[in-house]
């Protein structure tokens, strides 16, 4: 694939992010109105200059929820992408570097976690710990850790045969320092597509957890809970359900171009 090609994706990704995540850092502190305030005098009002999405059954500014529901989505993605992450790449890294009974140890209880669906684990975990988004983070972050931990493990595995490791072995460097130090930021090419897939499907699962009713829930708004309750007004106010659709499929494209766009530039 030419070099123009791999820019492309990279750059159409990021500007779609970029919109995508100052969308969900302004939700963070300020929306044109309030996300939870209904008005019965602007019900099902259509998409205007006065409300950009236009409304929902509660006359609530369907732009507004949007914008906190794009903020909700991206913490608990970004959350879930760094605990699974966190502990994978350590399970990854110790598995891969030393190999033995570590290796037998850890990879056997990986296969474990990884024989169910990640979305059947983190329902199991949900009926456990209950509702809210702080159980729905923790459910897919134990998830997601087999992936992660699979993908360092095989880089570890390569890298610790190479030179570079064995002169800093005879210089006297530590096992933490060789790994951490030495072995993990020459890995970066393959973990950053991974991490970028991941945060891919944390946003996939949150919102079809939300969507079934067992994620988010009110008060609180994520995409996945406003698609669950948009589909009931598909023929009074189609564009809410057309809006918070559409703002899910970019956000999985933006992200998936940028995960194309950081393989291709790392071959």
């Amino acid at each position: 694939m030419s070099e123009r090609r791999r820019n492309l994706y990279l750059r159409v990704g990021l500007a779609i992010t970029g919109v995508i995540t100052l969308l969900a850092v302004l939700g963070c502190f300020w929306t044109p109105y309030d996300p939870s305030a209904m008005n019965s005098a602007e019900m099902y009002a259509s998409p205007s200059l006065r409300h950009l999405f236009g409304t929902d059954n509660f006359g609530r500014d369907v732009f507004s929820r949007v914008m906190k529901g794009v903020s909700t989505t991206y913490l608990i993605s970004l959350a879930t992408v760094a605990l699974g992450a966190a502990v994978g790449v350590v399970v990854g890294a110790l598995t891969g570097y030393f190999g033995g009974v570590i290796d037998d140890i850890l990879m056997r209880v990986n296969d474990a976690v990884t024989a169910f669906p990640s979305i059947l684990l983190a329902l199991v975990f949900i009926s456990l710990l209950g509702f809210g988004k702080y159980n729905v983070i923790l459910a897919l972050g134990v998830a997601f850790i087999p992936s992660y931990a699979r993908v360092v493990r095989s880089e570890f595995a390569r890298h610790r045969e190479m030179n570079y490791v064995k002169s800093a072995h005879l210089m006297g460097a530590t096992h933490r320092r060789i790994m951490f130090v030495h072995i993990l930021p020459n890995t970066r090419a393959v973990i950053l597509p991974t991490l970028v897939i991941g945060f891919n499907n944390a946003v996939l699962a949150e919102a079809s957890m939300s969507y079934l009713g067992i994620g988010v829930r009110s008060p609180d708004v994520s995409l996945g809970y406003m698609l669950s309750e948009s589909q009931s007004y598909m023929s009074s106010a189609p564009w809410y359900v057309l809006c918070t659709g559409m703002t899910i499929v970019l956000l999985i494209l933006g992200f998936s171009l940028v995960g194309e766009g950081l393989q291709q530039e790392g071959r």
